[in-house]
C-alpha cells in the first residue's frame, strides 16, 4: 500500500512539469552563460588537476577534496543501478535523456557551486556552511523556502544517501557470495560511522584517495569488455539514438517502452547520477577554501562531466553491446549480468567490489549533506544524534524491497529540487554577474 501511494506520488513529482522545470532550467543558464560547460570545460579540466589542490581562501576542505566529496555522493549506485533501472524501464533511448540531462545540468551544478560559496556562512565551531538553504535564504530573502530545502534534504539523505545504497549493495554481495543482507547493512552502517564521527574534514580526506582510486578500477573493467566486443559498440550507440526517439518493442525479458518512458527515466535516474539541481552537491562545494566562487563553479561542473557523461555512458555500453538489457533483470543484477557476460569470471566480481565501494562512497557524502541540512533547522547539537540515525536508516536498507527504495528516493529527489530550481532561476543574474566579473580577470583560471 505505502509503495503504490509513494509510485502515484511519483508519477505527479516527475511529470512532465518537473522535468520541464528540471532540463529547461539547465537550458535557461547555459543560455545566459554562453554555454559555458563547453566553452570552458577544457579549463575546468585543468582546474581539477593542475590548481584545486591550491587551497586559497577560506573553508575547511581544499577544492579537490570539495569535488571529490561531492563525487562520492554521485559516483554510487546511480552509476550501476540507476543505468541499468533507466534501460529497464525506458529502454536504450533513456541512456541518451541521461546525456541531454547531463549537458545542461553542468552548467546547473556550476550555477549552485558558484552560489552556495558566495553566500556561505561560518557556524559557531568554525566550520562553513552553505547550498541551496543558504542562497535560497539569503539570496532571495525566502526564508521559508530554504528551511523547506533543508527539510527535504534532511529526509532525503534517509532515500538516496543511505537506504537505496545499503539495497543495492546488499543485493550483489547477496547474488555474489551469498551473504546475509542484515549482515551487509551492519557492517555498512559501522563503517560509514567511522568516517562521518570526523565530519567535513576526515570526509574529505577519505574521498580525495577513495573516488578516484574506485573510479579508475571500474572504469578499466568497463573499457576491457568494450574493447572485447568493440565490434558491438556502433550497434549500442544505434539502440541510443533509435529509441530515443522511437518507441522500443517488447524483446526477450525487456517489456518495452515508449519515447515518454525513456524521457522520464532517462532525466530522473540522470538526475539521480549526478544530482544536477537537486541543490546537494553545492553543500560539499561550500566547504572549500577559495575565495573564488567562478572558479569553485568551474570545478564543480566537471562532477557531472565525469559521472554521467563517462562512467554512466560506460555501464550503458556494457549492458547494451552484451545483450543483457534483454535479460529481463533490472537494477545492480542486470549491470552485474552484462560484467559477467561480457568479462566472464571477474566481470560480476568487478561490478560487486565496484558498487559496495561506490555505495559506501555515497553514504558518506550524503551523511554530510543530511547532517549540514538539519543543522540549518535544529542548530548544531542535531549533529550528532542525526549521523546515529542515519547509520541505523543504512542496515534497515539493506533488507528493503527495491521496488519501494527506488521510489521512495525518486519521490525525495523530486521534493529537493524544486526549491532549489526556484532558487536558481530566481538568482541567475547573481550567477550571471559574478561570473562575466571572475572571467574577465586572469587569475581565476590561472
Amino acid at each position: 500500500m505505502l509503495n503504490e501511494l509513494i509510485a502515484t506520488i511519483n508519477s505527479f513529482v516527475w511529470g512532465p512539469y518537473m522535468l520541464i522545470l528540471l532540463v529547461g532550467t539547465g537550458v535557461y543558464l547555459t543560455l545566459r552563460l554562453g554555454f559555458i560547460q563547453v566553452r570552458y570545460l577544457p579549463a575546468a579540466l585543468g582546474l581539477v588537476f593542475r590548481r584545486s589542490r591550491q587551497a586559497t581562501g577560506e573553508g575547511d576542505i581544499s577544492p579537490l577534496q570539495a569535488l571529490t566529496t561531492a563525487l562520492s555522493a554521485t559516483i554510487g549506485t546511480g552509476n550501476i543501478a540507476g543505468v541499468a533501472t533507466a534501460i529497464y524501464l525506458g529502454g536504450p533511448g533513456a541512456v541518451f535523456w541521461m546525456w541531454v540531462c547531463a549537458v545542461f545540468g553542468m552548467a546547473t551544478k556550476y550555477a549552485e557551486a558558484v552560489l552556495a560559496v558566495k553566500y556561505r556562512h561560518h557556524l559557531p565551531d568554525g566550520t562553513m556552511q552553505g547550498g541551496p538553504m543558504r542562497y535560497i535564504a539569503d539570496g532571495l530573502g525566502w526564508k521559508w523556502l530554504g528551511w523547506l530545502f533543508a527539510l527535504f534534504g534532511a529526509i532525503a539523505a534517509f532515500g538516496i544517501g543511505s537506504m537505496v545504497q545499503s539495497n543495492s549493495v546488499a543485493l550483489a554481495l547477496e547474488g555474489t557470495w551469498g551473504v546475509s543482507r542484515v549482515v551487509t547493512g551492519v557492517v555498512l552502517a559501522v563503517l560509514v560511522a567511522v568516517v562521518i564521527i570526523g565530519g567535513i574534514k576526515r570526509i574529505g580526506q577519505v574521498t580525495e584517495k577513495l573516488v578516484p582510486a574506485m573510479a579508475v578500477f571500474y572504469v578499466i573493467g568497463a573499457l576491457a569488455i568494450i574493447i572485447i566486443n568493440f565490434d558491438k559498440v556502433g550497434g549500442a550507440f544505434g539502440l541510443i539514438f533509435a529509441h530515443a526517439f522511437t518507441p522500443a518493442s517488447a524483446t526477450g525479458g525487456f517489456a518495452g517502452a515508449a519515447v515518454s518512458a525513456a524521457m522520464r527515466f532517462g532525466v530522473a535516474r540522470g538526475v539521480f547520477s549526478n544530482e544536477a539541481g537537486l541543490g546537494s552537491a553545492p553543500i560539499a562545494h561550500a566547504a572549500a577554501k577559495t575565495s573564488s566562487p567562478v572558479r569553485q563553479g568551474l570545478v564543480a561542473m566537471t562532477g557531472v562531466f565525469f559521472d554521467t557523461i563517462v562512467v554512466c555512458t560506460l555501464t550503458a555500453l556494457v549492458i547494451l553491446m552484451t545483450g543483457a538489457w534483454t535479460s529481463g533483470e533490472t537494477s545492480s543484477a542486470l549491470t552485474q549480468r552484462a560484467f559477467e557476460t561480457g568479462l566472464v569470471g571477474p566481470g560480476g566480481i568487478i561490478v560487486t567490489i565496484g558498487l559496495a565501494v561506490f555505495a559506501y562512497s555515497t553514504m558518506i557524502g550524503w551523511a554530510y549533506y543530511g547532517e549540514e541540512c538539519i543543522e540549518y533547522i535544529l542548530g548544531i547539537k542535531a549533529r550528532t544524534p542525526y549521523r546515529y540515525i542515519f547509520c541505523i536508516v543504512i542496515a534497515i536498507g539493506a533488507f528493503q524491497k527495491v521496488g519501494f527504495v527506488w521510489n521512495f528516493s525518486d519521490t525525495m529527489n523530486g521534493a529537493m529540487a524544486i526549491p532549489n530550481l526556484i532558487g536558481l532561476l530566481g538568482l541567475s543574474g547573481v550567477v550571471v554577474k559574478a561570473t562575466r566579473e571572475a572571467l574577465a580577470r586572469p587569475e581565476t583560471l590561472g
